[in-house]
């Protein structure tokens, strides 16, 4: 039964109400929602509860409970938090001043995982510190972290100069002292070929 219902506007959702207090119970998925007003509460029916509060529905009522969980704005359940009051960020269900170790921010949360920049250059072919004289080699990069994560690192097979440039001098020398050679074996062939009396 409707008690004053016509004394106040609050009473319209309720499925019972009171002159002083407002809404005692509600109707239907109405959930109450009880405002201190100095020494009194004054209740109301909602759709949802407001923010700073969370929905607990009951065989007898729905009522709005106080979120308990520290710089909480929305709340799922007392202490767990679904968004943090301003300058804070979420992170499991809690709000944070800053993410921690192994997290970065994004937007109003804290994520897991690493936010990595792009890659860097790859670093010259190298084999045991040498960048040159064999046929594979290898080679790394890395991309640094933005967040409190490592920089990653990979690297890979590559393929190498043979030979070094004071190698390719002594062989040039080498080349060089063997064509000398070779044009005197030659040059002397054709004077013995052109000797008098073997025409």
């Amino acid at each position: 039964m409707h008690s004053n219902k016509e004394a106040s506007e609050d009473c319209r959702p309720c499925l019972e109400c009171s002159r002083d207090n407002g809404c005692l119970s509600c109707l239907g998925k109405l959930f109450l929602f009880l405002r201190r007003e100095g020494m009194w509460h004054h209740g109301s029916c909602l759709q949802s509860c407001p923010a700073g509060y969370y929905g607990v529905r009951g065989q007898d009522m729905n009522r709005c409970m106080k979120c308990k969980a520290a710089n909480c704005e929305r709340c799922f359940s007392k202490d767990f938090c679904t968004k943090c009051k301003q300058g804070f960020k979420l992170f499991k269900g809690r709000c944070l001043r800053s993410c921690p170790e192994g997290t970065y921010p994004h937007l109003t949360d804290c994520i897991e995982g690493c936010l990595l920049g792009p890659w860097g250059e790859w670093t010259s072919c190298e084999h045991n510190g040498v960048t040159c004289g064999f046929r594979w080699g290898r080679q790394s990069r890395t991309r640094v972290s933005s967040s409190n994560c490592p920089a990653q690192s990979e690297d890979r097979k590559c393929r190498m100069k043979k030979r070094c440039p004071t190698q390719r001098r002594a062989n040039e020398r080498k080349g060089k002292g063997k064509r000398r050679r070779k044009e005197q074996k030659s040059h002397q062939n054709t004077t013995l070929m052109e000797l008098p009396g073997e025409k």
